[in-house]
Order: C-alpha cells, then structure tokens, then sequence
C-alpha cells in the first residue's frame, strides 16, 4: 500500500481545498504537499497498528487523514478538513468561572 493506492482521494481533496478552503499558510501546492506526507505517514500507522486497533491516523493544523480497516483488501480513508480560525473568542469573560455541578452526598 502506497500514497498512490489514494491518489483518487487526494485529488479530490486538493480540488476541494482549492476550491473552498481559505488557508493563510499552504498553497493548493503545498497543501497537496503536506497531504502526501500526511498520508505516508496515516499508512505507517495503519500497517504499524495493534492487534484489536481498526484505523491508522495522521493530522496537522488543517487535515486528519484516517485509513480504516474494512473487510476488503483496500482500507477505506477520509480525509477532513480541521476548520478554524484565528478571529475565535473565547464566549467567557476571563473573570467568569465555569459552573461545576457537585453529586449530592448521601448521608451514610
């Protein structure tokens, strides 16, 4: 198994970034760049996996790749996108502290 048993998924993932992803740091180039590496390294962890474990997981800042057993030969892959954005506030004042719900005790 090699990148190129999922050139199918990359390019449609590189069409998409392209077209609908605004990423201040990677080119489409790069952005299939880092994608490759991204998926040498979900494939190392797939076939590098423990007994009892299904998937192989690689991710950065803007992809996750994860290559899932299944019961044909070629294991499935997803490639997701991690949206963010640097403009995120936090919806707490730092001054406000969140509420923790306490069990009740019981009288034994």
């Amino acid at each position: 198994m090699t990148v190129e048993t999922f050139k199918r998924e990359i390019a449609e993932a590189v069409k998409n970034f392209d077209r609908y992803v605004v990423c201040l740091h990677k080119t489409p180039d790069e952005f299939e760049a880092a994608l490759n590496s991204l998926m040498q390294k979900a494939i190392k962890a797939y076939q590098q996996r423990g007994a009892g474990f299904r998937h192989g997981i690689a991710l950065d800042k803007e992809v996750t790749v994860i290559l899932s057993q299944n019961d044909e030969l070629r294991p499935l892959c997803g490639i997701y996108f991690n949206l963010h954005t640097p403009y995120k506030k936090d919806s707490l004042p730092k001054t406000v502290k969140p509420l923790v719900e306490k069990l009740p005790t019981t009288g034994e």
